[in-house]
């Protein structure tokens, strides 16, 4: 696997492939509810520029990839619900004599799996490898395998290439991160178990730089955990308030017990935050490893952050091994009385790699391996206290209950955050809480057999 041709530029396509979050494209806006991906645009200015190349990048969630794409070289990221297509694409590829590479979280998580699909598989983060690997395929040293090295950083300056998008696609452009991966160990989540436990910081100067460069006034970061090193974030969000920015982005219930912390957060201009409360059951919570999140001061922290005008997201994942058939109803009033702007529920998803994934394979409640189904809102596993359906009919019916007419006048009267746009908000999500079935088009036969193996790989 080489690239012989010198006198043409190499051709690179990269490739976000559809899964079932992604598959529905209708609604009641236009555009899609989704922000521009950092991923595609870091990956094309992570291209050697002494490398004369043709780049397209295509995110199949919301444009088709053409029938036959000349490239060379393809690079795929491949989350866990995406790597049954991104196998299948690869395959379709292959066998055209291009070259393929899979890397992102499930390939780090099952790189052998992964690499009897692709020419190449990269694991970790990219930021020195990938430019490694284009260089080794030009002169012919291309390896099956690159890894993040063991002495990864983020100190080099690297501004995504978000001119590569077509901006008319998405609902913002305006997508930053300043850290990676998380300092806490959830048993559900991949983070830790992809990347590990240290978070990686990118200089705050050259955060603030990207955000000039892109003259973003309104922004989202999607780093996991924003304020997993206090001193990091104290200089990211003193940084911030001479931009005159606002913003959203992720952080952990721990906000509450770091006033001081939050008041530099309010004046850098945060004005939302994405809120992991999991469980309103402090048994779920310490058997899930997210003990620290404390459901006897949620509401406590919810009056803090609406006292200072930060609209709150609110997750929330059923069928942990606490849960009964009761847990539906319960949460689904606690966060129309708590007022949170926008819950979200999700069905607790047991991803490869994860220490939750091994417990239950240890415990036989796998009950497949098609990992397009692991979107969380599907069941994979048996629950523990209640039956496959019940889950995903209560599921279900906390959605409708939050995004009633009546619960969305509540949660928006009660907490009086920006309310227009939590109006549209809520309004998008209600649509998405009343067709749940035509967002998830990969139901499996609740009932039958599940599959065991592998879905199409």
């Amino acid at each position: 696997m080489t690239f012989n041709d010198k006198d043409r530029p190499l051709r690179i396509a990269l490739i976000s492939p559809k899964g079932p979050l992604y598959r529905h494209r209708g609604g009641i806006f236009k555009k899609s509810l989704r922000y521009a991906p950092l991923t595609l645009t870091t990956l094309a200015a992570l291209i050697p520029s002494c490398i004369q190349h043709q780049l397209e990048i295509y995110d199949e969630g919301i444009e088709d990839i053409p029938e036959n794409l000349e490239a060379d070289l393809i690079g795929m990221t491949v989350i866990t619900g995406t790597a049954n297509r991104s196998y299948e694409l690869a395959e379709k590829f292959r066998k055209q004599g291009i070259t393929v590479v899979l890397g992102g979280p499930h390939v780090t998580l099952v790189p052998d799996e992964a690499q009897s699909h692709a020419d190449v598989v990269v694991t970790g983060y990219a930021e020195q490898s990938w430019p490694q690997l284009i260089e080794d395929f030009c002169s012919g040293d291309l390896k099956p395998r690159y890894s993040q090295p063991p002495d990864f950083t983020l100190n080099s300056p690297v501004f995504p290439k978000r001119e590569l998008l077509d901006r008319r696609q998405y609902l913002t452009m305006n997508v930053f991160e300043a850290t990676r991966s998380c300092n806490h160990n959830c048993d559900f989540c991949v983070a830790p178990a992809a990347w590990g436990r240290r978070p990686f910081q990118k200089p705050v100067k050259h955060v603030v730089e990207d955000i000039r460069r892109q003259g973003a006034k309104r922004l989202i970061f999607i780093d996991l955990n924003l304020i997993a090193d206090r001193n990091y974030a104290a200089q990211l969000f003193e940084a911030l308030i001479p931009l005159n920015v606002n913003w959203f982005g992720l952080s952990t219930t721990l906000i509450s017990h770091e006033p001081e912390l939050l008041d530099l957060m309010q004046r850098s201009g945060c004005t939302g935050l994405l809120l992991g409360f999991e469980s309103i059951s402090q048994a779920n919570l310490k058997s899930a490893r997210k003990g620290f999140n404390d459901p006897a001061g949620y509401r406590a922290l919810i009056d803090k952050l609406h006292g200072k005008g930060i609209s709150i997201m609110g997750c929330f994942v059923f069928g942990l091994d606490e849960d009964s058939s009761t847990v539906f109803e319960e949460t689904a009033k606690f966060v129309v009385e708590a007022c949170i702007d926008l819950p979200r529920f999700a069905i607790s998803t047991p991803f490869p790699g994860t220490p939750l994934y091994a417990r239950l394979e240890k415990e036989g409640r796998i009950l497949t391996r098609n990992w397009e189904l692991y979107d969380g809102q599907h069941v994979v596993f048996q629950p523990a206290n209640m039956s496959v359906e019940d889950l995903k009919i209560g599921h279900e019916a906390a959605w409708r209950h939050a995004y009633s007419y009546t619960s969305m006048f509540r949660r928006i009267a009660g907490s009086r955050i920006q309310i227009p746009i939590s109006i549209i908000a809520n309004m998008g999500y209600r649509y998405y809480a009343h067709n749940l079935h035509r967002f998830y088009t990969c139901d499996w036969i609740i009932g039958a057999r599940p599959d065991r193996t592998l879905g199409a790989a």
